[in-house]
């Protein structure tokens, strides 16, 4: 059981910077949980090498094999919060969770922590209130579980094959769906996720493809619609830069609305 090192993994450029913010990870986890630490999973962006510390997050996925104490709890968010200081602008993304469901795939899936920027906050605020409170179960993981057994990164313990099992595609697709739900208004608020979000859930829904965002992206420039191509474009561009899109108003909700219509009829020949 040894920490993968990313320099032999191919990912993209100004990763390398995080590898030492891995490393520190590990040792807390390892250090908090103990023996009930099954194994620490990368996936997202970085493990499917479109990684921009500009625009994306580390995502990663922490198995454990029982029940975690909230002394337990306090610790790790403690070692987490200073760690997130040294992460990318959008910083970590993590789930604690329960082998049992990991093997045994259950939707929505259970977490027993769970961490993000948008988080932030009310852990510095209120810990022992979070602590109480950041538990319950979450559609996004089977998501992640899903990326992970495509294209997951085992940073230590036990190898993926023998911790996650498959994802029922059924869940895998209401899993997808649901984070795109609201694209119509979001895709103002967040242009670039949204419209390379909309083109993987559309690859998937007719090609079965399990991509990233920026290959969602590519997809789409060759099987949507024409007019559709300079936004896909432009965000396929911010994703890969520092350049922040300015989507104009009405192609981009006119792209939601189609795209979403399709999704929810499971017909995505567009």
């Amino acid at each position: 059981m040894t920490l993968f090192a990313l320099e032999s993994k191919e990912v993209n450029g100004g990763s390398m910077q995080y590898q030492e913010l891995l490393e520190n990870m590990v040792q807390g986890c390892k250090r908090i949980f103990e023996a009930n630490l099954t194994g620490i999973y990368l996936h997202g962006s970085l493990a499917m090498g479109c990684f921009n510390p500009k625009k994306s997050d580390i995502d990663l996925i922490i198995v454990i094999e029982k029940d975690i104490t909230d002394e337990q709890k306090l610790a790790f968010m403690q070692v987490v919060v200073e760690l997130n200081k040294q992460a990318p602008h959008k910083g970590i993304e993590l789930s604690v969770v329960k082998r049992e469901y990991c093997q045994d795939f259950v939707y929505p899936t259970p977490y027993e922590l769970h961490f993000s920027n948008t988080h932030l906050q009310w852990f510095k605020n209120k810990p022992l209130d979070y602590i109480a409170k950041m538990t319950g179960t979450d559609k996004d993981l089977a998501a992640h579980f899903t990326i992970i057994n495509k294209c997951g990164i085992t940073l230590w313990g036990e190898e993926i094959a023998s911790v996650f099992g498959q994802v029922p595609k059924a869940d895998y697709i209401d899993s997808i769906r649901s984070d795109v739900e609201n694209a119509g208004e979001e895709i103002l608020e967040n242009p670039i996720y949204m419209t390379l979000n909309l083109c993987r859930v559309a690859a998937y829904l007719e090609e079965n493809l399990v991509i990233s965002k920026k290959q969602g992206g590519q997809w789409g420039l060759q099987n949507l619609e024409p007019k559709y191509h300079s936004l896909i474009a432009e965000a396929l561009e911010c994703y890969a830069s520092e350049k922040q899109m300015a989507a104009g108003k009405g192609l981009a909700q006119e792209f939601a609305v189609e795209l979403m219509k399709k999704i929810e009829q499971n017909e995505i020949t567009i």
